[in-house]
């Protein structure tokens, strides 16, 4: 009996920010909240939309869109904010994640991740650590530690 070598599938949260599709691993993903009042910090990075009270925890919430370049978001009511746990400097930290709207959970083939393209993103390389092409469209794959390092925080 032949034994074939199979892939190994990855679960990833797909996500929109403008016209672009995102995924981040859904191991990184702890939580998904509709929209609540984020109070804003003084000073704070453009980016850095203020901070949540989650279940008595202060969570910094980060807007995804201006991380990426984008235009700052504009609260739509599919608008929320994915909660995810990242290793900054040695140490796990929960970060909320502004986004457009959650798309699905998507199961990946390993054989379907692409490289990103070395020239021609619009996106901070670092950030994105891969492609997959579904149903004649790229996702891009996103490195949550990268995104939200404490260079970029």
């Amino acid at each position: 009996m032949k034994e074939e070598a199979m892939d190994k599938t990855i679960s990833y949260l797909s996500f929109h920010l403008g016209e672009e599709e995102f995924a981040a691993h859904v191991s990184k993903v702890l939580n998904i909240l509709e929209m609540i009042k984020i109070i804003e910090v003084p000073n704070a990075p453009e980016y850095m939309k203020g901070v949540i009270n989650l279940r008595g925890t202060v969570l910094p919430v980060v807007d995804t869109r201006v991380k990426f370049g984008m235009t700052p978001t504009v609260y739509t009511p599919n608008t929320c904010i994915v909660v995810m746990d990242v290793e900054i400097e040695n140490e796990m930290v929960k970060v909320g994640a502004l986004v457009d709207s959650v798309q699905a959970v998507l199961e990946i083939e390993e054989s379907m991740i692409q490289p990103p393209p070395s020239i021609g993103s619009k996106y901070k390389s670092e950030f994105i650590y891969g492609m997959a092409k579904i149903d004649d469209k790229f996702i891009m794959l996103l490195d949550m530690e990268k995104v939200f390092s404490n260079d970029e925080i």
